[in-house]
Parts: structure tokens; sequence; C-alpha cells
């Protein structure tokens, strides 16, 4: 069965790999593999297509992304891989809540767990197992050169060991400085190189208040409001009651009542009060890595603070989601809500919500900024 999995690869495979230079380190190797269109069955997505390089490393076709097949679409937003790496390991800390790993539900522990899951995901690059990714590699004479000098004789001899080695080549790509510069200009003002701008400036003080926000509560891991590598994020998870995704659902065929349970869809995860969590995702690029939330339900960067203002404000005109029209939607899991950090602060009028989105389109990065917009 392997053997003519790889004759059949052979037979299909593009023959233009002449001209590509066998890379001499993990990082290169990684490269090739992060935008290579053949690890998906029809040869038509890479890990770039979902997380693309010239959009924040995020994906800018719509709300869910659509699989290898043209038909399958999530139910999930892809998130940006921009600053992935610098979240850690998927654990519990010491009060016991849980920190870290990838995707939206933390169920990759580590960063080359979740490089392994879009290949072998059926409504993604589709692939059917292991053997499958390791005859797609054994066909590109590159890669059959490259991952013995990288990785050790015999690597591509085994389906699990090559696979092993492909999802750690591309973890050690996305852990170069391309995916985390640190040169937004929020950056550059703490390095004395740019001035924010009065509206920028009072976004910062708002985001950064424990008087008039909670922001920075879920949303910076560093002790300082003027910490050089802050990722915007304390790697950690709660349920916001971000509503259910209906035209989303109506889209991709999934049940408007099914539940996405989140942190609970983590099999390592049995505590009931998981349900309805996900993740608190880095803030740098998000202005330029829309759609947002989990289920890609607000399109703008001002709706999404709009909503997290519903829950302090009593005026039922503040409430209206502007995107539609109509009043936010009540939250999928209202067990579980996160209603101690949610309802803190009082409630913010325009211009402080303005504010507070001019400041954070100060954490784009450099290489982003022509995407912003005015």
């Amino acid at each position: 069965m392997r053997l003519s999995i790889v004759l059949c690869s052979l037979l299909l495979a593009p023959l233009a790999h002449a001209d590509t230079p066998v890379p001499t380190t993990r990082e290169a190797l990684g490269e090739l593999l992060f935008f290579d269109e053949s690890l998906s069955f029809n040869r038509t997505q890479s890990c770039s297509t979902c997380h693309d390089p010239d959009s924040g490393f995020a994906d800018p076709r719509g709300m869910a992304s659509t699989g290898d097949d043209g038909v399958s679409l999530g139910d999930r937003n892809a998130p940006t891989v921009t600053y992935a790496a610098l979240r850690p390991g998927f654990h519990r800390n010491e009060a016991g809540d849980w920190v870290g790993g990838q995707f939206w539900d933390g169920r990759a522990p580590e960063l080359e767990d979740q490089a392994g899951g879009p290949p072998l995901n059926p409504a993604e690059m589709g692939m059917p197992d292991t053997a499958a990714v390791l005859a797609r590699l054994l066909e590109n004479p590159v890669y059959t050169q490259a991952f013995p000098a990288l990785f050790g004789p015999g690597t591509l001899d085994d389906p699990d060991t090559g696979y092993a080695a492909m999802t750690q080549a591309i973890a050690a790509f996305e852990r170069t400085p391309r995916f985390a510069p640190f040169d937004s200009k929020y950056d550059r003002f703490l390095r004395g190189e740019a001035d924010l701008t009065d509206m920028e400036e009072l976004g910062r003080v708002l985001f950064f208040s424990p008087q008039f926000t909670n922001c920075d509560q879920c949303h910076k891991i560093g002790l300082s409001a003027a910490d050089q590598q802050e990722v915007f994020t304390n790697h950690e998870y709660f349920n916001i009651g971000v509503p259910v995704n209906v035209a989303l659902r109506a889209m991709n065929g999934v049940d408007p009542a099914k539940l996405d349970i989140g942190l609970a869809e983590n099999p390592l995860v049995t505590d009931p009060q998981a349900m309805g969590k996900y993740k608190v995702p880095t803030l740098r690029n998000v202005a330029v890595t829309g759609p947002y939330m989990h289920n890609g339900i607000f399109k703008d960067l001002r709706t999404v603070v709009l909503f997290y203002n519903t829950y302090n404000t009593v005026s039922d005109a503040r409430k209206i989601n502007p995107e539609t029209g109509n009043p936010f939607g009540p939250p999928s899991v209202p067990d579980t809500l996160a209603l101690e950090e949610l309802t803190h602060g009082p409630a913010l009028k325009d211009m402080r919500i303005d504010a507070i989105v001019a400041f954070l389109k100060t954490l784009t990065d450099a290489r982003y900024e022509h995407l912003l917009e005015d």
C-alpha cells in the first residue's frame, strides 16, 4: 500500500526541484515546507494558505478557512501565527488554570503539534495519513537530501519519524524573528524611536489602566507596561460570551445549535468549567488579522471593543452590533462567563473606544503597517 502511494505520488509530482538549493538549517527546511502545496491531498494548499505571510500570517479569505478540496469550510477562524512561538506549552499554572498550547482550545500542546495538525485534517489539507505525507516528501529530491542531513540517516524511512521531523522543521521556521520582529510603532515608541498620537497615547493609558479598563488583565504577560517583549496575552483561557456565528454555520452546514465547547474539547481537560473557554490571543497584529473571535463573527476591530463594552453599559443602544444593526447575540455558553473580568470598569464612550482601537493599531508589525486603514 505504502509503495503504491509513493509511486502514484512520483508520477503526479512536479518536476521543478532542480533550482531549489538544499537547505542547510532546519529553519530553512521549515520555510520550504511551510509554503509547499504538495503536502496537501490535491496539491492546492500549504501552511501559508491559511497563514498568509502578506496578511499577518492569518487567513484573509473569510471567517473560516476553506480546505484543500475547495469545499470544506471550518468552524473556527485561523489565528495569526505571529508570536505563536512565544506561547508556552499547554500546562496548568500554580492556581490550577490551564495555560498555553496552540489552537483555540490548546489541544496542540507545543508548536510542533500544531504544525502536524492541518496536513492530516480532512477539512484542511486532507492527507489520509503520515505515510501519504512521507510519499510526498520522498518525491522531492531536495527533501530526500535535507532531512537525513539535518535529522539523521533514515529519517525518511519511517512515516512517523519523517512526519515528526517535518513538524520540527516547520516549528523551527516559525520560531525565527520573521514571526516575532517586535518592530511595531509601539515597540519603536518604547525604544524612543517614535511618538504616539494623542489618541494612541490615550488608548495606551486606558489599555493599561485598572481604573478604566481591565484589558491588560488578560492581554499582558509582562510585569511592566513598558516590557519590550510583551506579547499582549496572558496565555490563559476565558469564556467572554461570543455568540454563535450563524452566518458561518449557514455556509459550512454546521447546526447553529451545536455548541463549540472550546477548551473542553481538549482531550487533556475534563473540568466542566472549561466549557466555552478559548485562548486569549495575542493582540500583536490584531488590526490587520480580522475577522475576530474564535469563530470570526466580527469583521471590524471597533466592533470587538464595543462587544466588550456591552457588559458594562446600561444603554440598549450601546448593545447593538454595528455590523448587523441588531443586538449582539447571547453567549453560547452562559454558565462559565468570566463576569468578574468582563464587568470590571465603567462603560466607555465613543472617544475612548476609538482611542483603544488607535492604540491597538500601534501593535502592528512594521511590514504590515501599510495594511492599516486610516
